[in-house]
C-alpha cells in the first residue's frame, strides 16, 4: 500500500512558508538567482494569480526539473516520470478534462486500490483536496514535470498528442524552400513556430544536451540531441514545418534567410529554463534543405576545475608542474569533441593571476574568461591565426593560447614565441600524445625546434560518467579480469566493475562526462627520439618506460574505480 501524503501530512507549514523553503533550496543550489526571485516576487504581488513557484517556471527563471526535484526533496514525495506512469488511467474518479488541464494534474493508479495524483505545483492544495473529495478517499501526492503531466493528460484523455503535437495542430500553412523570403519570414514569426523552436531548445536543456541537430530528409524532419557525447533521436515537428522551423532558427541567429546555398555560422544568446545560454549555430545546405546544428554553451554551469574534468590529484600535480613552467609549448590533443578546449580553459584559469598577461587566439571564443584577452579570428577579413599571433607578440604577453595548430606558419610562430620566453598552449587533432610529435614533424616543423620547445603533450577522450546514485556493482568473470588485467588497477578483492542503473530522472544511468588522459612529458631520451624522427609507437614505448600511463590504462583504472563502465572505455579508445 502506498504511503498516503495529504496536505496536512506535508507539514504544518503554510503555502507561503513551503514556497519560501523551495525557493531557498533552489537559490542555495545555484539553480535560481536572488535577483530573479525578487523580480518574480514583485510580479506575483502585482498579479497574485497562481503560486510563486508556478510563476518562476512559467517565466523560465528555473527549469521544470529543478523545481520538481526541489519540491520532491522538501516534501519527501516521489518524483513520477511520465514514462513510469501506467498505460491506462484509473477508472475512477471521473474528472473533467478542463480541470486537469487548468490545474496541470493527472490521477494515476499505482496499485489495485491506490490512487496517486501527479501535480506540477504542490504549493496549491486545491487540486488534491478536489480530487480527494471526488474520489471519496485519501489520495497520494506525486510530483511531476508540468510538460510531462500535460503529455500524460493527452495520452489518457485526449487524442494522444504530445505538447509538440498540440503546437503543430495550430501551425499555419506549409512552407517550402521555394517560398519567397517574406512569406518564410512571416511563417517563422508566427506564435506556433516560435513555440515549436522554444520547445525543442527547452527539451534540449532539460536533457542536458550539448548539441541540437535539426536535419531535413525527403519525407521527414529529424531532431537529435547529443547527450553526454551520444546522439539520441527525439520527437520532431512534421516535415511540412521544415522551412519555417529552420527559418526561425536563422532569424534568431541573425543569419540571412534568403541564402540557402552556402553554409552560414551565427550565434544566439537567450535564456531557457533559468539558464543563460550561448548557442553556436551552423547551417549547411543538403539535398533536402538546410541542416542546422546548434552547440549549446551553458555559461553559468561550466566549471573550470581539474577534479571535475577527471584529473586525479597525482595527475593534476604533474600537469600543473609543467603548466607553471615559464616558457615552452604545452599541447592538448584529441579528436573533435574530446574536451580539449575545456582543459585549456581550466589550465588558463589556474595560471590567471594579476601578474600574468594572457592572450588567446580562438575560433570561436567559446567562453569569456575574466582577466584574459581573447581574440576571435575572422579569416574573411584577413585575421587568421598566423596574423593574429604576429600582432599579439607586440602586446607583451606572458602566456599565449592558440585555439588550434592548423598550419606550418602558425606552428613556427608558436615555436618562436616559446623560444623567446613565452608559455604557449594549443591543441592538435591527433589520436595519441606520441602522435602529436609525429604530426608536427609531418607538418614540416624542424626536429631540433620541436625537441627544444615542446614541454609536454596531453591526449584525452571523454567517457560518460556513471550516475553514482543508480550505478550497479558486479563481479566480472575471471576471463574478463584476465583479459583486461584488472587486478593491476586495484588491491580490492573481489574485483568489482559497475554498470549503469536507471531512474525516472535519469533513464540512461549516466550523468556528465569525465576525461581519460595520457600525459607525455618530454625528457632527454624522448628528445633524442624526436631528433631521430622515430615513429609514434617508438616514442610511446619510451614514454611508457618512463612511467606514462596510456589513455586505455587510465580508462580501465576509472572503470575499476566506478567512475565509468568498461564498455565506455573500450568505445572511446578503440574508435581512435
Amino acid at each position: 500500500m502506498t504511503a498516503v501524503v495529504t496536505p496536512a501530512a506535508t507539514g504544518a507549514l503554510t503555502v507561503d512558508d513551503r514556497e519560501a523553503a523551495v525557493c531557498a533550496l533552489l537559490v542555495s543550489r545555484g539553480q535560481l538567482k536572488d535577483s530573479d526571485l525578487n523580480r518574480a516576487r514583485r510580479l506575483h504581488e502585482e498579479a497574485p494569480e497562481g503560486t510563486l513557484t508556478a510563476l518562476l517556471a512559467r517565466l523560465g527563471l528555473v527549469s521544470e526539473r529543478d523545481l520538481a526535484e526541489a519540491w520532491s526533496e522538501l516534501l519527501g514525495v516521489p518524483l513520477l516520470a511520465a514514462r513510469d506512469a501506467p498505460e491506462m488511467p484509473p477508472a475512477e474518479p471521473e474528472l473533467s478534462l478542463r480541470f486537469l488541464k487548468q490545474q496541470h494534474v493527472v490521477p494515476v493508479r499505482e496499485g489495485e486500490d491506490d490512487l496517486a495524483l501527479v501535480v506540477a505545483d504542490p504549493a496549491d492544495p486545491y487540486p488534491l483536496q478536489a480530487v480527494e473529495l471526488a474520489a471519496g478517499r485519501p489520495v497520494a501526492l506525486r510530483i511531476g514535470l508540468r510538460s510531462e503531466i500535460d503529455d500524460l493528460i493527452e495520452r489518457y484523455y485526449g487524442t494522444g498528442r504530445s505538447a509538440m503535437g498540440t503546437i503543430v495542430e495550430n501551425l499555419g500553412g506549409e512552407a517550402s524552400e521555394e517560398d519567397d523570403v517574406e512569406h518564410l519570414r512571416d511563417l517563422a514569426s508566427e506564435a506556433p513556430v516560435i513555440r515549436l523552436v522554444n520547445l525543442i531548445l527547452q527539451r534540449a536543456v532539460e536533457q542536458r544536451a550539448s548539441d541540437v541537430h535539426i536535419e531535413p530528409f525527403e519525407n521527414r524532419l529529424k531532431v537529435r540531441y547529443r547527450i553526454d557525447g551520444v546522439l539520441h533521436e527525439v520527437e520532431a515537428p512534421p516535415s511540412s514545418s521544415t522551412a519555417a522551423v529552420i527559418s526561425r532558427v536563422k532569424i534568431m541567429a541573425k543569419l540571412n534567410i534568403a541564402e540557402r546555398r552556402l553554409p552560414q555560422d551565427g550565434r544566439i544568446q537567450l535564456r531557457v529554463q533559468g539558464k543563460e545560454l550561448d548557442l553556436r549555430v551552423s547551417t549547411v545546405p543538403t539535398a533536402y534543405g538546410e541542416s542546422v546544428v546548434m552547440r549549446i554553451l551553458d555559461r553559468e554551469s561550466v566549471v573550470f576545475d581539474f577534479a571535475s574534468l577527471g584529473f586525479t590529484p597525482q595527475f593534476e600535480a604533474r600537469f600543473v608542474e609543467v603548466l607553471e613552467r615559464p616558457n615552452g609549448i604545452l599541447l592538448v590533443t584529441g579528436p573533435t569533441g574530446s574536451g580539449k578546449t575545456t582543459t585549456l580553459y581550466t589550465a588558463l584559469s589556474r595560471i590567471n593571476t594579476p601578474d600574468v598577461k594572457i592572450i588567446t587566439v580562438e575560433d570561436p571564443v567559446e567562453y569569456q574568461l575574466e582577466g584574459i584577452n581573447q581574440i576571435q579570428v575572422k579569416p574573411q577579413i584577413g585575421l587568421d591565426f598566423a596574423n593574429a599571433l604576429r600582432s599579439i607578440m607586440r602586446q607583451d604577453p606572458d602566456v599565449i593560447m592558440i585555439g588550434e595548430m592548423r598550419d606550418l606558419e602558425t606552428c613556427r610562430i608558436a615555436i618562436q614565441s616559446a623560444l623567446t620566453g613565452h608559455l604557449v598552449l594549443s591543441t592538435l587533432h591527433t589520436n595519441s600524445a606520441a602522435g602529436g610529435v609525429t604530426r608536427l614533424l609531418d607538418m614540416g616543423v624542424e626536429d631540433y625546434l620541436l625537441g627544444s620547445t615542446v614541454n609536454a603533450i596531453l591526449a584525452q577522450r571523454l567517457v560518460r560518467r556513471l550516475d553514482p546514485e543508480t550505478a550497479i556493482p558486479y563481479e566480472p568473470a575471471p576471463e574478463v579480469i584476465a583479459e583486461f588485467e584488472l587486478d593491476k588497477y586495484t588491491d580490492e578483492r573481489p574485483i568489482r566493475l559497475w554498470k549503469p542503473g536507471s531512474s525516472a530522472a535519469n533513464p540512461t544511468g549516466y550523468r556528465g562526462r569525465r576525461a581519460i588522459v595520457e600525459f607525455l612529458v618530454m625528457s632527454e631520451a624522448l628528445r633524442r627520439l624526436v631528433m631521430q624522427h622515430a615513429d609514434a609507437s617508438e616514442i610511446e614505448r619510451a614514454a611508457r618506460a618512463e612511467g606514462m600511463r596510456t589513455m586505455y590504462e587510465d580508462g580501465i583504472a576509472k572503470a575499476v574505480a566506478g567512475v565509468t563502465t568498461l564498455e565506455e572505455v573500450l568505445r572511446v579508445t578503440q574508435e581512435g
